[in-house]
C-alpha cells in the first residue's frame, strides 16, 4: 500500500454497533453436500505429533462426512521458514496417510490477492495505520487468558486523520491495523459450545500487515480460506478467539452492506459462514504446550527410530477421544469411530508421553 496516496483508513471515531445483528448463513454458490476442510502447516520445521493429531483430525472431518481436503502451505512469514521444510511436511502428510485433492498452495506466491484485501478494506474505511513500537505495544499491552492473546489498547485509532496523514508523509514506520466495531460474535464451535467474544473488548484491534511489509496470519489465512471455498475449519483451541476475529473480516471482504453473521454451527456451513471444531490442545510430559520451538520430538524422528505409521495415527485418535487405547491404526480405521461429540465429553488439554510409542 502506498502511504503518500492512502485515506488513512479511519475516522477518529471508528465503526461501532450498538447490538449484534445475526442472521442464518446466506445462500451460497456452493451446494450444501461440498464439505471442504484444510490442512495448513506452516514449514517452520517438521511435523511432530501434536502437528500430526491435528491435522488427522483435518482429515477425518472432511473424509467422514464424504468432503474434500485442500493443503496450503502458511509460508508467508519467510523469515520463520526452514529451506526444504514445507518438501518434508508434505513427505510426513504422505507418511500418515493423510492425502489431500488437488495441488497444494503456497502463501508466498499469494501477496497480490492479499495486497488486494488490504486494499478492498482500506476502501471500507475499517483498517488504520499504526505507528506504534514494539517496546511501546508490550508497555501497553497483557496477555489476555491463557491463550497468550494481546489486546491492542487503540493507541493510534484515537489519532486523528491529520496527524496521521504528517506521520505518513514522514514516512514513519508503521502497520495496519484493523478496527474492531463494539460487537459480539458467538463462535458455535462443535467441540467446545458456544463461545462469545466482543469483538472490540476481547479482540481488539488486530494487525493485518506488520510493520515489516509482512501480511498478518489473521489476514492470510481468511483471504485463503475464502478462495479456497472452505468450510469447514479444524485447529487448536487456541485458535478459538481468532474464529471471531476472521469472520469478521470475511464480513468485510465479502459482503459488508449485508447483516453480520454469527458462525455457522449446522453440518450445511458456506464458505462465507463456515464451520469451526476447534481441538483440546497437546502438552508435553513438563505440562509446556507442544510447539516445535519447545522442540517437540518431531515425526522424522519418531520414522528414524523405527515407529510405525499405524502406531502414531492410533496414539494420536486415543489422545483425540475416538478410541479406547492407544492401538495401531490406518486413518481409513477411524472414519466411522470418528466422533467430535466423543472429544467433547473430555476438552481438557492432553498430555503426551512419547515413549508410548516406543512400547
Amino acid at each position: 500500500m502506498n502511504a503518500s496516496s492512502e485515506s488513512n483508513g479511519l475516522a477518529a471515531d471508528a465503526p461501532t454497533a450498538d447490538a449484534p445483528t445475526v442472521n442464518a448463513p446466506t445462500a451460497d454458490a456452493l451446494t450444501a453436500d461440498a464439505w471442504i476442510g484444510r490442512l495448513a502447516p506452516s514449514p517452520t520445521g517438521r511435523l511432530h505429533i501434536g502437528n500430526a493429531y491435528a491435522a488427522l483430525a483435518a482429515w477425518l472431518s472432511a473424509r467422514s462426512r464424504g468432503g474434500r481436503l485442500v493443503l496450503r502451505i502458511e509460508d508467508i512469514d519467510r523469515p520463520r521458514c526452514k529451506a526444504g521444510a514445507d518438501t518434508a511436511i508434505m513427505e510426513d502428510l504422505r507418511w500418515l496417510g493423510l492425502e489431500w485433492d488437488g495441488d497444494p498452495i503456497w502463501q508466498s506466491a499469494r501477496t497480490a490477492l492479499y495486497d488486494e484485501a488490504l486494499q478492498k478494506l482500506q476502501s471500507e474505511g475499517v483498517i488504520y495505520p499504526c505507528f506504534c513500537s514494539r517496546g511501546q505495544l508490550r508497555a501497553a499491552s497483557a496477555p489476555h487468558d491463557d491463550d497468550g492473546f494481546f489486546i491492542y489498547p487503540g493507541t493510534c485509532r484515537r489519532l486523528n486523520s491529520e496527524e496521521r496523514q504528517r506521520r505518513l508523509d514522514a514516512g514513519d514506520r508503521h502497520s495496519w491495523r484493523i478496527a474492531m466495531p463494539d460487537t459480539d460474535v458467538t463462535v458455535h464451535d462443535r467441540i467446545f459450545g458456544d463461545h462469545t467474544f466482543n469483538l472490540a473488548r476481547d479482540c481488539g484491534d488486530v494487525v493485518l500487515r506488520r510493520s515489516d511489509g509482512i501480511v498478518a496470519y489473521q489476514l492470510a489465512v481468511t483471504v485463503d480460506d475464502m478462495a479456497q471455498r472452505v468450510t469447514d475449519i479444524v485447529r487448536g483451541r487456541d485458535l478459538l478467539r481468532s474464529a471471531a476475529i476472521q469472520l469478521w473480516i470475511r464480513h468485510c471482504l465479502g459482503r459488508p452492506d449485508r447483516p453480520f453473521a454469527e458462525s455457522s454451527h449446522s453440518d450445511a456451513p458456506t464458505p462465507s459462514n463456515p464451520s469451526f471444531a476447534h481441538l483440546p490442545l497437546l502438552d508435553d510430559e513438563s505440562g509446556k504446550r507442544l510447539a516445535k520451538r519447545n522442540q517437540a520430538i518431531d515425526l522424522a524422528t519418531l520414522r528414524a527410530d523405527g515407529v510405525s505409521t499405524q502406531a502414531v495415527v492410533g496414539y494420536c485418535a486415543w489422545l483425540m477421544g475416538i478410541v479406547d487405547a492407544p492401538e495401531p491404526q490406518n486413518p481409513g480405521d477411524l472414519l466411522v469411530a470418528y466422533s467430535e461429540a466423543r472429544i467433547a465429553t473430555n476438552p481438557q488439554d492432553r498430555a503426551v508421553d512419547v515413549h508410548a510409542l516406543y512400547e
